[in-house]
């Protein structure tokens, strides 16, 4: 079936809980890697400028009301926003696109991320009583982009075999 712009395109929206998933690797992922920083940070780490100070738990996780909610933000910006996955998209198949499936720029990735890094409750609580069904949240919906499962299957008229 031909739409406005051509051939109709079936694009599959990602589940809430697979972008769970992808965010909570992301969050760990990034978590880790901050705080490894912090221990080459050295003494500046006792002053307040290092990552990841605070209760135990924000030790090992990302507190999201601080200089990790920035870097977080700048992460999802710049891998979204030039691969359109980030490290948790890619493990579970997931993309961020615009709303007919292409890639994203920048400033679409900034404004997507800026609701996930900063916002995140109130983002999908909105998404969801706003725009029920849609799989967007609020941040999404401002970007004009959609969360998609990637198929990463052979193209048409390709198998992959192994070597025995």
């Amino acid at each position: 079936m031909d739409g406005e712009y051509g051939e109709m395109r079936e694009i599959r929206i990602a589940s809430w809980w697979r972008r769970l998933g992808a965010w909570l690797i992301d969050i760990i992922l990034v978590g880790i890697l901050w705080d490894l920083l912090a221990g080459i940070a050295g003494p500046f780490h006792f002053f307040g400028f290092g990552p990841m100070h605070g209760p135990f738990f924000q030790h090992w996780f990302v507190d999201l009301g601080s200089d990790d909610a920035i870097v977080l933000f700048v992460y999802w910006t710049l891998l979204e926003g030039y691969r359109g996955r980030s490290l948790g998209k890619m493990a579970l198949g997931l993309k961020v696109t615009n709303m007919r499936g292409d890639e994203i720029d920048l400033p679409r990735a900034a404004i997507e991320s800026f609701g996930k890094a900063f916002l995140l409750p109130l983002d999908c609580l909105i998404g969801w009583i706003a725009m029920p069904g849609s799989g967007q949240r609020l941040f999404n919906r401002l970007s004009e982009t959609i969360v998609v499962v990637v198929d990463e299957a052979a193209p048409e008229g390709v198998r992959y075999v192994r070597p025995e």
